[in-house]
């Protein structure tokens, strides 16, 4: 392989795995000049190729991947790129989270806006999962539909999970209260807890884990008994103080919507592992509501 063919390789495979926004972001990740990396794309951008939002059209890469020599067909290699792809989601989602946590934890405004930004990089993910897994079933035509689905499912429950660290993130710019001690040791465990949930959830459906359903469950008995906590303490400090301070009642308000995006995200987690469990065992989800069960 050329040294132009193998840098075009990299610079595709980063704009495949590593999610860039922009052409400097890639120059800077493989250590080459913006200059360069314009020059090799731009006539993959002209042909479609490569879209300006920097998504590949895998129906293309595959006829041109085929002159880089180690060339897996898509039809094979397929859907080891969306679990690549579903699995830097997920790191980027939990990175998400800690952003939003920390930036309530040491009520930092900044930290709360750069959890919000990195929420645009969480749909982008969503969307590249969603364009690869419909190529790959249009080039092979013998997957099996309902499973390649489940792959675009977990990629929304992720974006879904993202949305709820917005939410948590979101307390610090709307409010003009610190949160206090007591519900902070809370809000600690809560999300600490719901970092393992979805770190085992992704582990089950990426590397056929579903074994870790039980653990998953007592994390979501954890998450529900520290909500309830929560909720009783926000109550009584509720009860302490008069309504006719509008930035106080704010506060609550806001409060209890972290307490609550915690608790989300400790659900979403149980639906990914259930998605896993129908993946991998062929064991179909209940189609009653988790609430009415």
């Amino acid at each position: 392989m050329s040294k132009k063919n193998k840098t075009l390789k990299d610079i595709l495979d980063c704009i495949l795995y590593e999610n860039p926004s922009t052409q400097d972001e890639i120059a800077e990740k493989l250590g080459i000049t913006r200059r360069y990396v314009t020059q090799l794309l731009q006539p993959l951008v002209k042909e479609g190729t490569v879209k300006r939002a920097y998504m590949i059209d895998l129906n293309v890469y595959e006829k041109l991947a085929e002159s880089f020599g180690d060339y897996a067909p898509v039809s094979d290699s397929g859907y080891i790129l969306v679990n690549d792809m579903l699995s830097n989601m997920a790191k980027h989602v939990q990175s998400q989270l800690q952003e939003s946590f920390d930036a309530v934890q040491d009520y930092d405004e900044n930290k709360a806006n750069l959890a919000l930004e990195m929420d645009y990089t969480t749909n982008n993910m969503v969307e590249k999962v969603r364009t690869s897994v419909e190529t790959i079933v249009s080039i092979n035509q013998h997957s099996e539909l309902s499973k390649s689905m489940l792959y675009n499912e977990v990629a929304y429950d992720l974006e879904r999970i993202g949305d709820y660290c917005g939410h948590i993130a979101k307390f610090v710019i709307e409010d003009v209260y610190e949160v206090d001690e007591v519900i902070l040791k809370n809000l600690k465990k809560m999300h600490k807890t719901a970092q393992k949930m979805i770190r085992s959830a992704m582990l089950a459906f990426l590397e056929g884990k579903t074994n870790l359903k039980d653990d998953i469950m007592d994390f979501e008995e954890s998450m529900h008994m520290l909500q309830n906590k929560s909720i009783n303490i926000i109550a009584t400090q509720m009860a302490e103080n008069s309504f006719d301070e509008k930035e106080r009642s704010n506060y609550f308000m806001y409060l209890f919507r972290v307490v609550k995006a915690f608790e989300r995200i400790g659900d979403i987690s149980i639906e990914i592992i259930d998605v896993a469990i129908e993946f991998h065992n062929n064991i179909p989800r209940s189609t009653t509501p988790r609430t009415f069960r």
